[in-house]
């Protein structure tokens, strides 16, 4: 991996309009928060007896309103399971989201559950609006939710996970999942645990337009003692955020490189908040999910299929458009430029900063930015990585806009582009010790621009 810094500010062009295409914004939102119907258990009864209210004290309309106090547009309810718990769904949590969406009716609010993945730990199943969405959640999670059964052991292998997917893949309109905090069972760096990267290519390509993605940033980041409660000292977070998103060449790099359409988020995964004694923030006060989207749950769901996000944690930005040029032709997050020969690629940036403090009281400064471009690594499965990293010298700011213009390598076949900035002074996110103020450590990543090179 090359690292460039650019030392003059290349000619700034003029951003693509971009900005209320079609009505679409940029709409803040979590895919994971928890609620009174994450049950605990009463073992000494067989079957086990759920707990109403016992890993989570909020209700669903309490969740709901915490999110647009804090500024989210759309949220996912997703209560975890356990033997049984799909009756409990059915039962309590599915009239209790009726109830959510009477009361806070300006928040889009989507059906889903945290699913135990069979031969894995986490993931959000996010179900689709409609008729029939109680009817598949409560299918998927009776029939295929590896906590479901009394026997712990009756549905924990990858052949569950495929048919699990291959019956989502055949509803229409089709859910959507992304795994959870991916690296949490790892043992160090690169050092895998309950999830692997070769899992993750499985599960995708056994239904690679429900399972799109992963937890970029983890949730439970208020946590002080093991940030994002990722306890393995020797596997931490970085900066927040998840190991296979943060290293450059790494898990992520890799399944992009592959031309693999694999997306991150950042969520709450809210239980308890800090304030009460639990490792959280409510949705939407630390991390949050920006979609460009029509305030429609349709949209929405689109928007996070094809990529069209970004992620931050404390307010450090609350817009990033990015186009990649060839020519004429140009591209935005999630989608591919078709690269002419002999055309130079220009990356257009233009980032909105906060007009208000954040929910700490603060405004964090940007302090730079990296553009992080990527290649297949010619007969490995190691990526080309080039970075390049710009400071306050090398953007414009008008106001809360800034906008930037820089040239980024043309790969020889295949590639993408992506972009991360921070508000410290570090070149990689550093890895998260006890006692560490998340407040301190901010950072957004936008998810990529694929490129193929034509002719």
């Amino acid at each position: 991996m090359r690292r460039l810094v650019l030392s003059t500010c290349l000619a700034l062009l003029p951003l693509l309009a971009h900005a209320n295409e079609d009505g679409r914004r940029w709409l803040a939102g979590d895919h994971h928060v928890h609620s009174e119907w994450s049950v605990d258990w009463d073992e000494s009864v067989s079957p086990p007896r759920p707990i109403r209210g016992g890993d989570s004290p909020y209700t669903r309309t309490d969740n709901a309103r915490a999110a647009s106090l804090h500024g989210l547009r759309w949220m996912v309810h997703t209560d975890h399971g356990g033997p049984g718990h799909s009756a409990v769904t059915r039962e309590g949590a599915w009239p209790a989201l009726q109830a959510a969406r009477e009361a806070v009716p300006e928040l889009i609010q989507f059906h889903g559950m945290e699913f135990d993945v069979p031969a894995g730990e986490h993931a959000s199943l996010i179900i689709a609006p409609g008729p029939d969405e109680a009817m598949q959640q409560y299918e998927i999670e009776r029939d295929f939710n590896r906590r479901e059964p009394l026997d712990k052991a009756a549905r924990d292998t990858d052949a569950d996970m495929r048919k699990a997917l291959a019956h989502m893949r055949a509803l229409q309109p089709r859910p959507l999942m992304f795994i959870n905090h991916p690296s949490r069972t790892a043992t160090a760096p690169g050092s895998w645990g309950e999830v692997t990267p070769q899992e993750l290519r499985h599960w995708q390509d056994a239904a690679p337009d429900v399972l799109v993605g992963m937890e970029g940033a983890p949730g439970h980041q208020a946590d002080r003692k093991t940030r994002g409660l990722y306890r393995n000292a020797a596997a931490p977070s970085d900066g927040g955020f998840d190991q296979m998103t943060t290293q450059i060449g790494g898990v992520w790099d890799q399944l992009l490189a592959e031309g693999r359409r694999f997306w991150i988020t950042a969520n709450s995964d809210a239980h308890r908040h800090a304030g009460i004694g639990g490792s959280d923030f409510y949705p939407g006060e630390y991390s949050k999910t920006y979609v460009w989207a029509r305030p429609q749950a349709a949209d929405v769901l689109d928007g996070l299929r094809h990529g069209r996000m970004f992620v931050v944690t404390g307010d450090l930005i609350d817009g990033l458009d990015m186009r990649l040029q060839s020519g004429r032709a140009s591209a935005g997050s999630g989608q591919t430029l078709s690269a002419r020969d002999g055309d130079t690629l220009v990356l257009t940036l233009r980032i909105s900063l906060p007009a208000a403090p954040n929910f700490h009281n603060a405004r964090p400064i940007l302090h730079h930015i990296d553009i992080i471009s990527g290649q297949p690594g010619a007969g490995t499965g190691t990526p080309t990585m080039q970075v390049q990293t710009l400071t306050a010298a090398q953007w414009k700011q008008e106001g809360r806009t800034l906008s930037m213009t820089v040239s980024v390598p043309r790969p020889s076949q295949r590639g993408f582009v992506r972009v991360r900035g921070t508000s410290t002074a570090q070149a990689h996110p550093a890895q998260d010790v006890p006692g560490e103020d998340p407040w301190e450590d901010l950072w957004f990543y936008s998810n990529p621009i694929f490129i193929e090179a034509a002719g």
